[in-house]
């Protein structure tokens, strides 16, 4: 699609390398030297216009007037904010202003394309949304997969190559970043597209049954067996089979999964030959695989076997950039199903607390968290006050009088940083600093009663029960923030006789 997009800076050197950018992506680009020019173009063709790239250091009118008056004309034309100043309170500021997104110069090629693919996508003009609610049976593309993280668009170009032979490939990365929807998109962009894709979820199988699911059973095979089964396998013979959480596969299933990776045969429980079998595997997990290996819970030939196209796909917290867009298109697909009579927007304290926060759920717990939102939503956008859950969370943001984030104490207590140390091209991490004086309700004293230094021991334990309290008993999260795996986490709440249901219980 050609897209029509209005640039709006006073920098003539600026104009022309963005047109060229612009032109060389295959859209129309127009000019004009202030906001003042840009409202005069816009009454002008506003209805050709897609989106709208904005300085926000110009005379005359600057960037933040400029989309005063957008809000004023209540008008949607998505706008990507640029600006040399890269500092918090400008991103604040721009966020509360309305801003679509928000780039860093000198803007790069990569990224703005990135910016204006989005908010292509999100052009609520055209009523276009390829985040809809879908069918798991849907098919999903990769052009369907929002993000304006390098780290994701680096995860999307491995698929597309993975996608171009019949590799097998791993995917790997926490529960919730969606790694069953990149598993899709390759499926689409392969020449199995039109083939059956069929997903396992090994995890949530029992043991005694996952080799009959997997491969199926002959009828009277093993008692109970009163029906021929086809497996899974089967089912996908053509097309892809999914293997989420591979790393809970019994060692038993994993010698029969390597002989269907090697020969293409599976053995069918009490057929009396192997079958045949033409299928393309992904497979999927939320663990360190070759420390499976290593503790002999994974088999290494079938490691070996199966790690030949690895894929991570990064947690949320780790790609922020993200955050903002996929706000964006969730609320838009939740207020579609809900027929709201009208639009509903986020405000920019609502942005800033989700972009704070660091979602050990990932997208998944993302999206159920702005379902919520939107299902209670009352007025005509979301604010902080519609995300409680998440504002206990997220360290130094109380909520203020009118429900909103207090921008103020955000700002005193954010380090002094560009944007480009923290997140390049995009929005910062609005995560407070260390606060400059430690309150009651979080204080770990150092020294006891008679003034000397406690016992490691001690504070230890005491911090311990404090992060399991603070993240609500979600053990992969204390585990990441304490810097310790959660096996070491169950031996201290054993050696300390905490309890994770009643953290702050001492013990008997």
């Amino acid at each position: 699609m050609t897209a029509h997009i209005l640039v709006i800076d006073d920098d003539p050197v600026q104009r022309r390398l963005l047109k060229n950018m612009i032109e060389r992506s295959g859209h129309v680009a127009h000019m004009a030297e202030n906001g003042r020019a840009g409202l005069d173009l816009l009454d002008r063709k506003g209805g050709l216009i897609n989106v709208i790239l904005l300085d926000l250091m110009m005379p005359e009118m600057n960037g933040t007037a400029f989309l005063e008056v957008l809000a004023e004309r209540e008008n949607t034309i998505p706008v990507i904010v640029q600006t040399g100043q890269g500092g918090i309170e400008t991103v604040v500021m721009a966020m509360r202003a309305g801003a679509f997104d928000f780039v860093v110069k000198p803007v790069s090629p990569e990224r703005l394309g990135v910016a204006v693919g989005n908010a292509l996508k999100m052009d609520q003009r055209e009523g276009r949304s390829r985040a809809g609610r879908r069918n798991r049976a849907e098919t999903i593309h990769f052009e369907d997969i929002i993000s304006a993280s390098p780290e994701m668009l680096r995860v999307i170009e491995l698929g597309r190559r993975a996608a171009q032979s019949n590799i097998p490939v791993v995917l790997e990365g926490e529960s919730g970043v969606g790694k069953e929807m990149v598993a899709r998109a390759i499926q689409a962009a392969s020449d199995r597209a039109n083939k059956p894709f069929v997903t396992v979820n090994c995890g949530a199988i029992p043991h005694n049954l996952v080799e009959s699911i997997l491969f199926g059973h002959e009828k009277g095979a093993f008692t109970g067996a009163t029906e021929r089964h086809t497996g899974k396998f089967m089912e996908a013979d053509g097309g892809t089979l999914f293997l989420d959480e591979i790393g809970d596969l019994p060692l038993d299933v994993q010698v029969k999964l390597l002989r269907a990776v090697q020969q293409g045969e599976i053995e069918t429980i009490g057929a009396r030959f192997p079958q045949k079998v033409n299928v393309r595997l992904i497979s999927a997990t939320n663990r360190d695989l070759i420390n499976e290996v290593r503790e002999g819970r994974f088999r290494e030939d079938l490691y070996y076997r199966l790690n030949v196209f690895p894929i991570t796909i990064p947690a949320l917290h780790r790609r922020k950039e993200d955050i903002p867009v996929l706000v964006r298109a969730f609320v838009q697909r939740f207020a579609g199903e809900q027929k709201l009579a009208r639009p509903l927007g986020v405000s920019a304290g609502a942005m800033a607390l989700l972009t704070a926060y660091d979602w050990p759920g990932n997208i998944r717990q993302l999206e159920n968290a702005i379902f919520r939102a939107v299902v209670l939503a009352e007025g005509d956008e979301l604010t902080a006050a519609d995300f409680p859950q998440i504002a206990a969370q997220v360290p130094g943001y109380g909520l203020a009088e009118n429900g909103g984030v207090n921008f103020e104490a955000v700002a005193a207590r954010a380090p002094e940083h560009s944007m480009d140390s923290r997140l390049p091209g995009v929005y910062p991490d609005f995560r407070a600093a260390e606060p400059v004086e430690t309150t009651p309700d979080n204080a770990i004293a150092s020294v006891d009663r008679g003034g000397h230094v406690r016992k490691l021991a001690d504070v230890e334990e005491e911090l311990i029960r404090f992060a399991l309290k603070f993240y609500h008993g979600q053990m992969s999260q204390v585990a990441r923030k304490l810097g310790i795996g959660r096996s070491t986490l169950y031996r201290k709440l054993k050696d300390y006789g905490i309890d994770p249901d009643d953290p702050m219980k001492e013990a008997a």
